[in-house]
């Protein structure tokens, strides 16, 4: 029964017969039509794709029985993808498609454009969020079926990926990268031209035509093509408008081809771009034979095509009035449902009302030319716009065309730019005076150490000295807020939650609320580690809580949450400005009066309050700004009058290495040793009352110290000493700085130990003072503070030393 079955399979030459074969035929084809389907979505070039394989299988197979071969049972199978790479570059598309084991089998040339050695996908040449994003889609693709990522940039390009589970067993993934159709104003005329509305405006008799800048045709509707070339399927594109028309004696406008018969044209230019009359253009053209007996005019032709496009057009007559105007120009003037203006002036603050309607009268009686005026709108008082004013001639009453576009969005990045470089130039001051400040501090602290070292509790001069290191200390915390909303303070990065910080500062935050507001704590889920400085971190908390109290003088609700931002919604909150990744975030709201719409925008300038005299510094909310900033985060107010306010603080999601622990809260200094020590020390710094102070703490500690005002004196004095045990510095100084005379120094004492003190942070510092052995010292300091580090930085530079320097010292 088998034999016979198998024989059944076979013709007398020993072959399929044709009634298995054809069928096989089909059904293979059938599957790499389908196959190509998914890649190219077009029906036709499928069906026809699978004719072709059907025939070209049948001639084979017909040839194959005309020419047998004898080792046809010894070949291997081989799958011939030449077909379908041939169909891939068929659909003008980049297009690759890989196997189970990751392996790219074919790609169109396309893809080898786009990325050039022809990578596998999803390991591309790509920024490393797509890499990422477009291997998570491979693994939904194997596993759904199909996946898809938009927004992924190649250099200028920008594109979308579709991924397809495809192949007969299913073992293949189809990807396909199409670039991203950005529209723009050219592109939306062209789509009124060619599309229904140009079929519309043709079948009335409104001939338009898109100008390019080189005076060349880019696209025109049916009834400019019939006036034109007498034809409405001619193809002008390209060509030059002045072959199509021409000028009489008394300057009217024909159309070339129709001669003395021709009836005159009426043209409107409109700009493309409003600030660029000789640029690209929109013509509309109309003629006399267009007016009908009941006297309507061309004029309303052309105010329907202007209702249509996209950017705010008005007219006016020579007198000025606003005969029409469309719907978005009344977006962009801030014109509502129920205001209908009788003048452009009435859009005006009353300052350029003069200035527009001089204007308007000067278009409507000269030579057809078009120009800007700056003005500002009495819906944006603060914000001028441009306002483009053209001549216009054979539209009836209307003698002016207006433009304003619609720049709100413009104006706002505007403003987050001034605010952004306002708030740096701020910063850059406050800096500079917080440096120069901190020196004029180091020398009044260590003066009253010094005098309290002789003083004791109960002498007359005692107390006042006490007040006077009292205020010196103020006055120190005020110069670290100051360098905190710079950005120039020194940070502990540590790897921590942010639960934890808030639970560690959560009863401190009661204590300063009081009885009369309720502090409430809410925790997310799936909080990613983040990377700060936690007693900063505190700082922020902290000072957030005390605004929020401060604005609830009758008693509320502070109201503390954590919650996960995951980088797919990080475009919802609608900051351009917050790179796309993940985020642990937390806010501080409370249910106090609100901010005003006027203030909103300044409250993280320095010293801003609208607090009383006496009752806040307007550092507040500038130092958590300077910290959320410099530990790479993102802070925003949302306010609404009457119902509160709610900070928002976003910290990027820390990357973790390998073996590194997260700390669960703020470590605390052990107290320290005795602070007697012995040795040479070389004292370096330009500010005479600051190295005064430290040679006399140093001393009264038990060391030799040998001082020096600047890098140069401080080699010269180290050339002469035989021996020193640490080197204290200041590192910006005029001439040759601290990290450069340090540099010179190694040379001959490579292992020698160096204190840097500034008045600027370390971070701002970090670059120019990398070098080895080395510690950091911020001023103000006080006499016990530079005592402890000096010990410090010597016992860790005679740690480091080697036993035979440990035997040169002794």
């Amino acid at each position: 029964m088998a034999s016979s079955h198998r024989d059944d399979l076979l013709d007398i030459t020993g072959r399929p017969s044709a009634r298995h074969v054809l069928p096989a035929l089909a059904a293979a084809a059938f599957g790499s039509a389908a196959v190509l389907y998914a890649a190219v979505r077009e029906p036709a070039l499928a069906g026809g794709f699978a004719a072709t394989v059907i025939a070209a299988a049948f001639l084979l197979w017909y040839a194959r029985r005309l020419f047998p071969a004898n080792d046809l049972a010894n070949q291997a199978v081989v799958t011939d993808w030449t077909v379908a790479r041939a169909a891939a570059q068929a659909a003008g598309s980049a297009i690759a498609i890989t196997d189970r084991n990751g392996r790219l089998i074919c790609a169109s040339d396309q893809f080898g454009e786009w990325f050039p050695s022809y990578p596998t996908p999803p390991q591309l040449k790509l920024a490393g969020p797509d890499v990422e994003r477009l291997t998570a889609a491979g693994r939904i693709a194997w596993r759904d079926g199909e996946a898809r990522v938009e927004g992924i940039a190649r250099g200028a390009l920008l594109l979308d990926a579709d991924i397809v589970r495809t192949g007969r067993s299913e073992d293949y993934l189809l990807w396909r990268f199409s670039p991203v159709v950005q529209a723009n104003v050219m592109d939306d005329c062209l789509r009124i031209i060619t599309g229904q509305t140009g079929e519309h405006m043709a079948e009335a008799g409104v001939m338009t035509a898109l100008i390019g800048a080189e005076g060349r045709v880019r696209a025109a509707n049916a009834a400019f093509l019939l006036r034109a070339t007498g034809r409405t399927d001619s193809n002008i594109i390209g060509r030059d408008l002045a072959a199509y028309m021409r000028v009489d004696a008394k300057g009217r406008i024909f159309f070339a081809r129709e001669e003395q018969r021709a009836v005159p044209i009426r043209i409107v230019q409109v700009p493309i771009r409003a600030n660029d009359p000789s640029g690209p253009m929109l013509l509309i053209m109309l003629d006399d034979s267009m007016v009908g007996v009941d006297a309507t005019s061309s004029l309303a032709y052309v105010e329907t095509l202007l209702s249509l496009l996209p950017f705010g057009l008005a007219m006016a007559d020579r007198d000025g009035r606003l005969l029409f105007y469309n719907n978005a120009f009344g977006r962009a003037a801030g014109i509502s449902a129920n205001d209908r203006p009788s003048y452009p002036g009435d859009l005006l603050i009353a300052e350029d009302q003069a200035a527009v309607a001089e204007a308007i009268r000067r278009y409507a009686v000269g030579s057809q030319v078009s120009g800007d005026i700056a003005v500002r709108l009495r819906t944006q008082p603060d914000e001028p716009v441009s306002l483009s004013l053209a001549g216009v001639r054979g539209l009836g009453e209307a003698s002016v065309l207006l433009s304003l576009r619609d720049n709100t969005e413009e104006t706002r990045l505007k403003r987050q730019v001034a605010q952004q470089t306002k708030m740096q130039a701020v910063g850059q001051l406050a800096g500079g005076v917080a440096h120069d400040f901190n020196n004029v501090l180091t020398a009044i602290i260590g003066h009253c150490d010094l005098m309290l070292m002789r003083h004791t509790p109960g002498d007359s001069d005692y107390d006042d000295i006490q007040q006077i290191k009292s205020n010196s200390n103020r006055a120190a915390s005020l110069t670290r807020q100051l360098l905190a909303f710079s950005r120039q303070q020194t940070l502990r990065p540590q790897v921590l939650q942010l639960p934890d910080v808030v639970s560690e500062v959560s009863a401190l935050l009661k204590r300063l609320l009081g009885e009369n507001i309720n502090l409430a704590v809410t925790h997310g889920r799936g909080l990613g580690p983040v990377r700060a400085d936690p007693g900063q971190l505190e700082q922020v908390i902290v000072n957030l809580v005390v605004n929020a109290r401060d604005a609830m003088t009758h008693g509320g609700t502070v109201t503390i949450r954590t919650f996960a931002v995951p980088a797919s919604e990080v475009r919802t909150i609608r900051a351009e400005i917050m790179p796309v990744t993940d985020y642990t975030a937390f806010s501080v709201s409370d249910s106090g009066t609100g901010i005003p719409p006027e203030v909103l925008g300044k409250i993280f300038e320095p010293f801003f309050t609208t607090k009383e005299v006496g009752k806040g510094t307007g550092l507040g909310l500038s130092t958590v700004y300077g910290i959320v900033k410099q530990s790479g985060g993102f802070i925003f107010a949302e306010s609404e009058i009457g119902k509160g306010t709610d900070f928002l603080i976003y910290l990027p999601v820390h990357a973790g290495q390998p073996g590194e622990t997260t700390v669960r809260a703020p470590q605390r200094k052990a107290p320290a040793p005795d602070t007697w020590g012995t040795g040479t020390i070389l004292l370096v710094e330009d500010e005479d009352m600051v190295r005064n102070v430290a040679e006399r703490a140093l001393t009264r500690q038990g060391y030799s110290v040998t001082v020096a005002s600047d890098g140069e004196q401080g080699l010269a004095r180290l050339a002469e000493m035989s021996h020193v045990d640490l080197l204290i510095s200041d590192v910006v100084m005029p001439g040759m700085d601290g990290p450069a005379m340090v540099r010179a120094a190694r040379r001959n004492h490579p292992d020698l130990p160096v204190l840097f003190m500034s008045g600027y942070a370390e971070e701002q510092l970090r670059k120019s003072i990398d070098i080895a052995n080395v510690s950091f010292l911020p001023k103000p300091f006080s006499v016990a503070q530079i005592a402890e580090a000096a010990r410090d930085a010597l016992a860790e530079g005679r740690s480091e030393a080697n036993p035979a320097q440990l035997g040169e010292h002794a």
